[in-house]
């Protein structure tokens, strides 16, 4: 088990945990509560343009832990993959422009098409932007979604999977990215994060609320669900982690409050229970 955080000097906080607020918010609001780091979501990018969101993180004094999400690889048509080939690649591009060394990979998949072949397209899909990340020095993570979300959202479902596609494209600029909520439940998680080692570029926290009302919108502060998240954050720092603790919590109910209570909370429950 993890020792206890004594400070908040490892704490990231998504743009997308706290959704309602604008790019401009959130600097601002994670600022004022001494958050130390930012993960942007291209969403909150497009009312501001990657070059004057830049200047604003920048300007800001946040360290811009990451850029999501990339991915979304497979599709039935060569025109359609060609397409998320080039969104990627514009990805990559706004990563740079922002000052973001790393990209988060949402795999994607299809239901027409069957996982295995949905697996090899990521992996051809990885490949193929691949040269362009590397001209920009930006790293690509893919992050491994629950079982839940092999319909639509990513064929890369176990941390197994994800190391094994990092094995076959064989690049220092290709890692993983270890999300709780995502993999908590792996009865292999311990030996697949030790495998993992220094390609784990990213990790982040929530919790699994009991019962979950949505799948996709009803994440939890950590503590205030089933996940070991200490235990977790102990095996990937044994890996060899050492880097920022993302907070990424999707959730209606939290959307719905007061988004600077929501970020002094976040900040308490990171303190008691990562």
């Amino acid at each position: 088990m993890a020792e206890k955080l004594e400070n908040c000097s490892r704490l990231c906080i998504h743009t997308m945990t706290t959704k309602p607020w604008t790019l401009r918010e959130a600097i601002d609001g994670y600022v004022q509560e001494g958050v130390p780091a930012i993960t942007v979501w291209r969403q909150h990018l497009e009312p501001f343009g990657p070059k004057e969101a830049g200047k604003m993180l920048r300007d800001s004094g946040l360290q811009v832990v990451s850029l999501c999400r990339g991915g979304f690889f497979p599709a039935t048509s060569g025109t359609a993959r060609e397409a998320a080939r080039n969104d990627n690649r514009r990805a990559i591009d706004e990563a740079a422009e922002i000052g973001a060394p790393l990209i988060v990979l949402v795999c994607g998949a299809a239901p027409g098409i069957p996982l295995p072949e949905a697996r090899q397209q990521i992996i051809d899909g990885i490949a193929a932007v691949l040269p362009h990340a590397q001209a920009a020095g930006v790293k690509l993570a893919i992050e491994p979604l629950h079982p839940m979300y092999a319909d639509t959202r990513s064929a890369v479902n176990t941390l197994e999977q994800a190391n094994n596609m990092v094995v076959a494209l064989g690049s220092k600029m290709v890692g993983v990215t270890v999300d709780v909520y995502h993999v908590w439940w792996d009865a292999n998680l311990e030996g697949e994060i030790r495998r993992a080692g220094e390609s784990i570029f990213s990790f982040h926290v929530c919790d699994w609320r009991t019962p979950t009302r949505d799948f996709l919108n009803d994440r939890g502060l950590m503590g205030e669900g089933c996940i070991e998240i200490r235990k977790i954050r102990a095996w990937v720092e044994r890996a060899g982690f050492r880097g920022p603790i993302e907070v990424e919590i999707f959730s209606d109910e939290l959307w719905s409050q007061d988004q600077a209570l929501l970020v002094r909370r976040i900040k308490n429950a990171y303190l008691r229970h990562v």
